[in-house]
């Protein structure tokens, strides 16, 4: 797996030369979550499907 800074400079370099600042904060901003996400599953902490349901009826 690539280092974070790595994986930012990927994600960086794919963008086009015009790219906006505020694009560049989104993908990053994607990139961070994802990670983030990846990390939590593989620690088990995870929602049921049964228990986002229950939670979303109470939004």
């Amino acid at each position: 797996m690539d280092t974070l800074k790595q994986e930012a400079i990927k994600v960086i370099s794919k963008l086009p030369d015009t790219v906006k600042i505020e694009d560049i904060m989104y993908e990053l901003y994607v990139v961070d979550k994802v990670r983030k996400g990846r990390d939590a599953a593989a620690k088990g902490e995870v929602v049921s499907l049964e228990e986002l349901k229950r939670d979303m009826q109470t939004w």
